[in-house]
């Protein structure tokens, strides 16, 4: 009996909604087995039911339900609650929900519901009935989560890697380890530009001193290259996941808090149009919301430039570079919701959400001749004949190889890959489950920065590129490894995409590419 009963009652997670609710009865079908409790979700193929051995999910196609509560187990309505981040759901997720609905051959019906709510139906003409609803609450990122520890929500969509804080809570409310690999999804890219009006005389802006900017210790255009005038700063609102996500990345490393008077934002189109019409304003503003503001390019004390371009976007090499998140507790969401999922990753939407004005992650093929802020970085670091043999055993073996535009990067002080990265190894598992590349050899390419000795940096990036390549075969279960090779190549320091003057910069500089024979 106990094998029965754990046979029946895995331990899964479906997605749920409070309009469940309800008692019911399930039996087993052979009456050897009953279980009452309040049925807290239903995703078409499980049920979610709250009892006195505490939160339990059935198998529907082992039992029999019983009471006023039980769903139809076959005009069931998938229910997706999502909640967050405003830029990404007032036009990204949209798009993607109308397009995943007329591929799928159903008919997506927008209806506004109010303070800043709205949902989409889906049905499928044929049967004439609805298949799907999907309701969004356009909120802010730390909203976002805060809904779904308040059962509020089944998604997050995100402008930030989740919190410390948030993800202990998360875990304590039985939703899982949110930082893991299969809990958050990137649906694209953007990035934080620093923007000013066209008539500001300033052109680049070091990390360094955006930070000191930020945390209010900088506040004259003089300090920056411009005119004796106070900065004016324009941020968006303190909840907001780029606020956020900048507060997170340049001033928490180094223990500061933003400082000085900030006008604050609350969608970044109000941003960017204000900071263009004020020749004293310096903005931090999304990639896919510039307007007609003059984006300022970051630099550093070595000399390098990096320009926040959509190349540079698309393999991270800009350091200011933001994924999209959604972030998924340990639940089981319907088969519908899997199947948009899965769809978020495809060429199609791809292309969908390259319309909607953001960097996609379709991978792209870069020759090394097209690199030219990389090359020009690498020139500047090859410093006597040890750099100069470097550089020449750099181009003579990545020169007839074209690099992928997926790379991979690791946390701050971490061995571990960041968040995007963790998505980007299931990306090139299933390209290679695919078979997109077979008949190719795929070479992991580690660089390092530049703190410590070459021969130690060079070793590092070696045991990156192996670390990263043992990740993907990890993740490529189904591949067949003998129509292609994977092999790896290092080059430590000798490529830097930035300064190795900030932590920011380190952090950009280690990293593996991933290059194509």
């Amino acid at each position: 009996m106990g094998l029965v009963r754990a046979a029946i009652f895995a331990a899964l997670f479906i997605a749920g909604a409070p309009l469940w609710a309800q008692d019911i009865a399930l039996r087993s079908r052979d009456g050897g087995i009953e279980l009452t409790g309040t049925l807290l979700g239903f995703d078409g193929e499980f049920y979610r039911i709250e009892t006195r051995y505490g939160e339990l999910t059935v198998d529907a196609s082992g039992v029999l339900c019983d009471g006023p509560g039980c769903p139809s187990l076959t005009d069931f309505v998938a229910e997706m609650r999502v909640s967050g981040s405003a830029t990404i759901g007032e036009v990204l997720m949209p798009a993607l929900i109308e397009a995943f609905a007329q591929r799928n051959g159903l008919q997506a019906e927008r209806e506004a519901l109010g303070d800043r709510r709205f949902r989409y139906t889906l049905t499928d003409p044929e049967e004439a009935r609805v298949v799907g609803r999907f309701g969004f609450h356009l909120t802010s990122t730390e909203d976002g989560f805060r809904d779904l520890l308040d059962d509020e929500a089944d998604m997050v969509m995100a402008l930030r890697e989740i919190r410390p804080e948030e993800r202990a809570a998360a875990r304590e409310a039985g939703l899982g380890d949110l930082s893991e690999a299969n809990r958050s999804r990137v649906l694209a890219l953007d990035a934080v530009i620093p923007v000013v009006a066209s008539g500001n005389p300033v052109e680049a802006i070091s990390l360094a001193a955006l930070a000191d900017v930020l945390s209010g210790q900088v506040d004259d255009w003089s300090v920056l290259g411009g005119a004796d005038a106070p900065i004016v700063l324009h941020l968006r609102n303190a909840t907001s996941g780029v606020s956020q996500g900048i507060e997170d990345r340049l001033l928490r490393p180094t223990g500061r808090d933003f400082g000085g008077e900030i006008t604050r934002h609350r969608d970044g189109t109000a941003l960017a149009d204000a900071v263009a019409r004020d020749p004293l304003a310096l903005g931090l503003a999304s990639y896919a919301q510039i307007g007609s503001g003059k984006p300022l390019r970051l630099t550093g004390p070595c000399g390098f430039e990096l320009r926040g371009s959509r190349a540079a976007i698309k393999t991270e090499d800009y350091p200011l570079t933001s994924p999209l998140f959604l972030y998924l507790p340990a639940r089981r969401l319907p088969a519908l919701a899997r199947e948009f999922l899965a769809y978020t990753r495809s060429t199609p939407a791809q292309i969908v959400i390259r319309r909607a004005g953001f960097v996609d992650q379709l991978p792209e093929q870069i020759g090394l001749g097209q690199q030219g802020d990389r090359l020009a970085n690498a020139i500047v670091v090859a410093e006597g004949d040890q750099g100069l043999v470097g550089l020449q055993r750099l181009v003579a073996t990545l020169g007839p190889m074209r690099r992928l535009t997926t790379s991979f990067r690791f946390e701050a002080g971490s061995s571990g890959l960041d968040a995007q990265s963790r998505s980007n190894v299931q990306q090139l598992a299933r390209a290679l489950e695919a078979g997109e590349y077979d008949g190719r050899e795929l070479v992991f390419v580690g660089f390092s920065d530049a703190q410590g000795a070459a021969e130690a940096n060079l070793e590092i990036a070696y045991d990156r590129a192996r670390a990263v390549r043992a990740a993907v075969l990890e993740a490529a279960e189904a591949a067949d490894l003998r129509h292609l090779e994977l092999g790896i190549e290092a080059f430590g320091e000798a490529m830097p995409m930035a300064c190795d003057d900030t932590v920011w910069g380190r952090q950009v500089n280690r990293r593996v590419e991933v290059w194509l024979r």
